[in-house]
């Protein structure tokens, strides 16, 4: 069963200063957390009821430093979800530096403080999905390891890493004539018909501004998603995960 002390814990991992603190972050449900297993991400807790059904296929998994079975009232205690999984995991926050080759020569995402837990979440499936390995946040950004970011990323956190940083000193210290900045603006060009490169920045920016004036005076490349048709009264915006999604794929797009 679960001690008061793990509960104190894994409850503390609800807020962002406990999870610095204590270099741990939750995941929650059974195809998330088995996702997570299969990778190289250390395990501090596994904590399950004795109706999970996938219990037994993680004995081989040694990473687990600890596994706790506990009963449904004690997991609705640590659970974020209205509706608790019967199995929750403990996972420690994985370090490692930026190999600064692979952001010469590839696509990088940038996030200028995107607020929404869902919509940070679900950008790392679409890098993750589109290939891109990392991406880059503002420090007032949503923390990647908000437990509504973890859960929708659906384990693609495992696959992209997510670094906090000064944006306008990292594009100052890469920007180049052949490293393109890339953003979206109103004034862009159409997305469509641009010619678009396989490495560089693509600038996504918060919900309700879009791209920060100062990050904005560096972005090289500015590009546009067109409503259809162009001449009739549309939603104002896109959702930034949905904008990012489009823009993804038109990098793609011309790979193949």
């Amino acid at each position: 069963m679960l001690s008061k002390n793990q509960i104190k814990l894994i409850s503390s991992l609800q807020k962002k200063k406990y999870r610095d603190s204590h270099q741990l972050f939750v995941a929650e449900g059974d195809k998330l957390v088995m996702d997570l297993l299969q990778t190289n991400i250390k395990v501090a807790y596994l904590v399950h009821t004795p109706d999970w059904k996938n219990a037994p296929t993680t004995e081989h998994l040694n990473q687990i430093e600890n596994r706790v079975e506990t009963d449904e009232k004690l997991m609705k205690k640590v659970s974020s979800l209205k509706t608790p999984s019967p199995v929750l995991a403990v996972f420690r926050i994985p370090t490692g530096d930026i190999d600064e080759n692979t952001i010469k020569n590839s696509l990088s995402i940038l996030l200028d403080d995107v607020q929404d837990p869902g919509n940070l979440g679900t950008i790392i499936r679409i890098a993750d999905w589109f290939g891109i390995k990392n991406i880059f946040c503002s420090k007032n950004t949503v923390d990647v390891y908000n437990p509504k970011v973890i859960q929708a990323s659906m384990g693609a956190i495992a696959r992209v890493k997510v670094t906090y940083t000064s944006l306008t000193d990292l594009i100052s210290t890469y920007h180049s004539k052949d490293f393109p900045v890339y953003g979206t603006f109103l004034e862009g060009e159409t997305i469509y018909k641009c010619e678009l490169q396989s490495k560089g920045f693509i600038v996504m920016g918060n919900e309700g501004q879009g791209i920060s004036e100062e990050v904005g005076q560096l972005v090289s490349n500015k590009l546009f998603i067109p409503n259809f048709p162009t001449d009739q009264e549309t939603s104002e915006s896109l959702n930034v995960s949905v904008a990012t999604a489009i823009i993804c794929s038109e990098f793609r797009r011309g790979e193949f």
